[in-house]
């Protein structure tokens, strides 16, 4: 028989271990794996080791997950043909004559790519590598370019279709599709309010996102012209959305209808060959797999924590504080935040998820809501200093000269817009509910 450690002390060892080898620089996948199998060992026997295989086969059966490489090909596929710096062009010809319209552009451009693409890094290094030039030849205010650029891009973890959504809702045991349409008005929301700010902000003071020179703008039928551009993936897009909402698809069928529209909108521009096709399939390959590792060690690791009575040790815990469930929400709220600056999304919803699920349900808490405030908790991730992903991102195709301080204070106010659109979520919970409850009755 293995060792007997108290379950306090087990929690501090076994999480304490994880951060230690985190911050150490090890990849996520490996260490939560790779300390599952050595707790395993220390508390239990050869028999406990059937965990592994018990915790790993529902992942690899679960058919909504089948979702994730083919949101991720499509994307991919959208990305190799060229679509992206199109809508850029488009939308940057459309709003330029603004004051802050390239910023704006920017966040709107964003947020039809989240629609497109559910990972994060992606839409961080593409509008960097093709907004922040433009803008800055334009006189725009650093700071408010690069804002512009990271809170733009973390909307592809709200907005669906999601892949840590998909995630979340196979660990959580939710509907992918209810998760889906409860993400759309906070993912608008918050778009909206970073619109007003940028726009607000380069009203007051012009200098900060000057309009482009009169020379540059086009007439309105130049402006038709531009729009029938983004004609064919636009379409791809409400195509995918409208058979997931009118439950007409599920979100793995919706998946792969947007697959072969992909296809299609890569031909219509010219760009179907087997290179593109080739590119994207590796994209996928690595992405998918990083996804999937992180996720068998993760559940490893918290099957066995919860095998050794975490589950209760933490409700408890959250019990002893005498907050109510309120003070015990915002107290989970807190803990995602804090969690956000130091862990990345997929290790954050496989550690933390599991546990917190079952106390929202005892709480009286609606699960689906309560999914939608993480999803939205785990944008501020990407943007918390020091370890935010979108940062880093944003420095690998920044310009040398503009220092990693800069990019992290460019992240502040729009990280304090994500908290008061978290805030007004939690107080008005049918901002999230009145949709869902629309289309699924």
């Amino acid at each position: 028989m293995g060792l007997e450690i108290e379950i306090g002390w087990l929690t501090l060892l076994m999480f304490g271990t994880l951060l230690v080898l985190l911050m150490a620089g090890l990849p996520l996948a490996f260490v939560t794996g790779g300390l599952a199998i050595v707790f395993l060992f220390i508390l239990g026997d050869m028999d406990t080791l059937n965990i592994v295989p018990s915790r790993i086969f529902p992942l690899m059966t679960d058919y909504q997950l089948s979702a994730i490489p083919l949101f991720i090909f499509m994307a991919a596929m959208l990305e190799r043909a060229g679509i992206i710096n199109d809508m850029f062009s488009v939308i940057y010809k459309l709003l330029g004559g603004l004051k802050g319209g390239l910023a704006s552009a920017t966040i709107i451009a964003s947020t039809i790519l989240a629609a497109m693409v559910g990972v994060i890094g992606a839409a961080v290094v593409t509008m960097g590598i093709i907004a922040l030039p433009a803008m800055l030849a334009r006189k725009y205010d650093t700071k408010i370019a690069m804002g512009s650029i990271m809170a733009g891009g973390t909307l592809g973890i709200l907005i669906p279709p999601s892949i840590l959504a998909i995630i979340y809702a196979v660990v959580a045991d939710q509907s992918v599709g209810e998760l889906f349409i409860g993400a759309v008005i906070p993912g608008l929301m918050l778009s909206g309010m970073y619109i007003i700010y940028v726009t607000v902000r380069s009203y007051i003071n012009p200098k900060l996102g000057p309009p482009i020179p009169v020379e540059e703008r086009i007439s309105v039928r130049e402006k038709f012209r531009l729009m029938r551009k983004m004609a064919a993936p636009i379409m791809l897009i409400l195509v995918v959305f409208s058979a997931l909402f009118s439950g007409a698809a599920t979100p793995v069928e919706a998946a792969g209808i947007g697959t072969f529209g992909s296809f299609i909108v890569a031909a219509l521009h010219g760009q179907l060959d087997w290179r593109t096709v080739r590119e994207a399939c590796i994209t996928t390959l690595k992405a998918s797999s990083m996804v999937i590792w992180i996720m068998f060690g993760a559940t490893i690791f918290v099957g066995l924590y919860v095998l050794e009575g975490g589950q209760q040790f933490v409700t408890g815990a959250l019990d002893a504080t005498g907050l109510g469930p309120w003070g015990i929400l915002i107290l989970m709220m807190i803990i995602l935040i804090v969690l956000g600056m130091f862990l990345d999304w997929v290790g954050i919803l496989l550690l933390a998820v599991p546990i917190f699920v079952p106390i929202i349900k005892d709480l009286g808490f609606d699960p689906l809501w309560f999914g939608v405030l993480y999803l939205v908790n785990m944008q501020m991730s990407f943007l918390s200093p020091p370890f935010g992903y979108a940062l880093f991102y944003l420095r690998g195709v920044a310009p040398k000269e503009i220092p990693m301080s800069d990019i992290f204070k460019s992240a502040l106010p729009f990280l304090a817009i994500q908290l008061l659109g978290l805030t007004l979520l939690m107080l008005f919970p049918q901002l999230i509910l009145w949709l869902p409850n629309i289309v699924y009755g």
